[in-house]
């Protein structure tokens, strides 16, 4: 999966990754190793919106 598959719209994909995260991955890098993401493109596009990934929920707020 390429970050052309996701949701371009900030808030669609910052769900979309949540749910995953909440029912496959234990952690961001598991995501993204499985998915073949670039974490740090992935982090910019949802920082540039406002939203953080925060270990300790495994989720992005």
């Amino acid at each position: 999966m390429e970050m052309s598959q996701l949701p371009e719209d900030p808030v669609m994909l910052m769900s979309a990754i949540n749910m995953k995260l909440r029912d496959y991955y234990s952690d961001l890098d598991s995501l993204c190793d499985d998915l073949q993401l670039d974490r740090a493109s992935l982090e910019a596009s949802l920082s540039e919106a406002g939203f953080s990934y925060m270990p300790e929920a495994n989720q992005f707020r």
